[in-house]
């Protein structure tokens, strides 16, 4: 049984999910995730999505508010004995709609380029490459998009 659950930084499966998705981002960014790490504090972070299989939980995603109009996907994780069975999909669609609800028409995301995982489903999901923004401006692993909510 799936079960979403929309909760905030302080969720302590959320917590334990994020430290399993930082262990995994400084092994594939190596000394560059200290760059990235700067930008995904917790404390900032006040829309998570958490999902649970049979209690467990086994995925998350987040959004910060970027602007007036646009939401910053954040912290998007699956545990890997729950990967392939569509989780990350369901949190960028619950994010939407949570963003919608919350009358936000955009969301923009950054992810590595070399997370195929991701980049796929970001784009099967609706969201378009665009120029790297902010922070992420000149930094080549860095890749950005955009969907219209």
């Amino acid at each position: 049984m799936m079960i979403l659950k929309r909760t905030d930084s302080t969720n302590k499966d959320f917590q334990s999910l994020v430290k399993l998705l930082d262990a995994d981002l400084a092994v594939r960014n190596g000394e560059a995730q200290a760059f990235f790490d700067q930008f995904n504090k917790l404390d900032t972070i006040k829309n998570c999505i958490v999902v649970y299989i049979n209690e467990v939980p086994a995925a998350c995603g987040a959004f910060k508010k970027f602007d007036e109009e646009t939401i910053e996907i954040k912290r998007m994780y699956t545990h890997p004995d729950f990967r392939k069975r569509g989780l990350a999909t369901t949190i960028v669609e619950e994010l939407e709609t949570w963003g919608k609800e919350l009358n936000y028409t955009k969301a923009v995301l950054e992810t590595s380029l070399g997370q195929n995982e991701a980049l796929s489903v970001y784009e099967k999901s609706g969201y378009v490459r665009i120029p790297n923004y902010g922070q992420y401006i000149g930094i080549d692993k860095s890749v950005c998009y955009e969907k219209v909510l």
